[in-house]
């Protein structure tokens, strides 16, 4: 095998980078086996690191058209590797000797120091397409031994590599996915939608918005979780079965991805139209609209808070899904009349610590079951009701006053 490469070197590694077609990349490159360890054990759990994501790479091989990897680190060892430079010179006298070929005779071992996921999902795709035999994907490789000092060495390499690896941040998925439906959705939304317009959007790197911040209703990625269950209310609809985390990483259709943009809008449309305390902030001038909203003299509004806005969303959607009867904006329209403020019942102590002046970590699935039970106490199931009043009264610390609460929340639902 004679493949093109460019040599180069960092700290005391040289390495060739070059391409291999995944026909190839099945042949020769091998799972790791005693290269790194002479323990068997040691060797063993090397081999079961490979979970199951090879499954995932399979997948995205095999449906993604615009398909890309980083480079593999491939380890080479053993055989007669060569290297044949060749010298390039130009008009003005510059050359240029790290261009050449790489010349493996077959013999030598080869195996994945960074990407055995990558390598493996490459040869169970192929299996299933052998069309994409001829598919290349990026490689570097580079020298091992098998004595102590070389397997020392690589190991070190491969738990850099894998150690230091980061994970795409979830602030990059929402600005640039083009896979992710819910990224592009969010996307939309802060473009066209008059709601998360005029920096009422935070961009954070996490859910939390900063008591500095005057500006905006949530932030980016609560958003971006928030439109999320809206997607599993949208694929309960149209009957998808796809599991959500394989469906945000294969681009659907063009149509549907429409359609759920649509679906997205619409629930944001009723959200506003419906909620007149969106309406108020909407209508607020000047430089801090959301304050009235969010504040730590009285906490603010539920809905202006990250650990209010999502539970509600998923509440409301659920409300939904178990009363066939009920539209999203007869929902909106009920909780409209609801007392969400964080500094009164049934807030206060709950989510807010009036004495502090901060908000209580919260449970989104408690917020959710409470919401749900202001909505209509019946809609709950035994199971959830059981769990909403004992989680209920161990954040109140008092018994009494706990059902009492709940009790006028119930009373005041049947009355309404």
């Amino acid at each position: 095998m004679k493949l093109p490469a460019i040599r180069g070197k960092i700290g005391v590694w040289n390495y060739y980078v070059s391409t291999m077609s995944f026909r190839d990349v099945a042949l020769y490159v091998k799972e790791i086996n005693d290269e790194l360890h002479k323990s068997t054990t040691l060797s063993k759990m090397i081999q079961r690191s490979i979970t199951d994501n090879y499954k995932k790479i399979k997948s995205y091989i095999l449906n993604q058209d615009e398909r890309f990897f980083n480079s593999l680190v491939l380890a080479v060892y053993d055989g007669h590797p060569q290297w044949v430079e060749v010298e390039i010179n130009y008009d003005d006298g510059e050359e240029f000797f790290n261009m050449g070929f790489l010349r493996l005779n077959g013999e030598e071992k080869i195996f994945p120091v960074d990407g055995q996921h990558r390598a493996e999902g490459i040869k169970r795709a192929i299996e299933e397409d052998e069309s994409l035999s001829t598919q290349t994907v990026p490689v570097i490789f580079i020298g091992h031994s098998t004595d102590e000092e070389g397997m020392q060495r690589t190991r070190r390499l491969f738990s850099t590599l894998n150690r230091y690896a980061k994970p795409v941040s979830m602030r990059d998925i929402i600005a640039l996915d083009e896979d992710d439906v819910v990224a592009i959705a969010t996307r939309e939304l802060l473009v066209d939608h008059p709601l998360f317009e005029n920096d009422r959007v935070l961009d954070s790197k996490g859910k939390p918005i900063p008591d500095t911040n005057k500006l905006a209703l949530t932030s980016v990625i609560t958003l971006y979780d928030c439109n999320k269950e809206l997607l599993k209310s949208f694929k309960t609809i149209n009957n998808n079965k796809i599991a959500l985390a394989d469906y945000l990483r294969l681009r659907p259709s063009d149509e549907e991805i429409e359609l759920f943009k649509q679906y997205v809008f619409e629930y944001w449309d009723e959200f506003v139209a419906h909620l007149t305390v969106i309406q108020e902030f909407v209508a607020m001038e000047g430089s801090s609209p959301a304050e009235p909203f969010r504040n730590r003299d009285n906490g603010g509004h539920l809905l202006f808070r990250p650990i209010g806005l999502l539970p509600f969303v998923i509440a409301t959607l659920e409300i939904c899904r178990r009363d066939n009867n009920s539209k999203i904006n007869s929902v909106f329209n009920k909780f409209n009349t609801m007392n969400l403020r964080l500094n009164q019942k049934p807030w206060i102590r709950f989510l807010w610590n009036d004495h502090e002046k901060k908000v209580i970590s919260g449970d989104n699935q408690l917020v959710k079951l409470l919401l749900m039970y202001m909505y209509d106490p019946d809609i709950i199931k035994e199971n959830e009701k059981n769990s909403l009043v004992a989680k209920y009264i161990g954040k109140l610390g008092n018994v009494e006053e706990a059902q009492n609460i709940l009790n006028q929340l119930s009373q005041s639902n049947t009355n309404s």
